[in-house]
């Protein structure tokens, strides 16, 4: 691709960069990370939460358990 990141990689990346960030709200509950997300595109939000899900599991399981709504914020 001539010296040029792949588009994928990028968003990936930034995604990555979402995630770190949404993991920083859970401390501060779960209308902070959902007020977080609003800000990002669809695709964005579903790629954040395969992130979190990603690299810190255990993050992950304790936003969805203590939003266990969490799909409907993903639309």
């Amino acid at each position: 691709m001539d010296g040029q990141e792949n588009p994928s990689d990028l968003w990936w990346r930034q995604v990555k960069k979402y995630a770190q960030l949404a993991m920083e709200r859970v401390t501060h509950g779960v209308d902070a990370v959902k007020q977080f997300l609003s800000t990002l595109s669809s695709d964005e939000r579903w790629g954040v939460m395969v992130a979190i899900d990603q690299q810190e599991p255990q993050v992950f399981e304790e936003l969805t358990a203590i939003a266990p709504d969490w799909g409907t914020w993903m639309g």
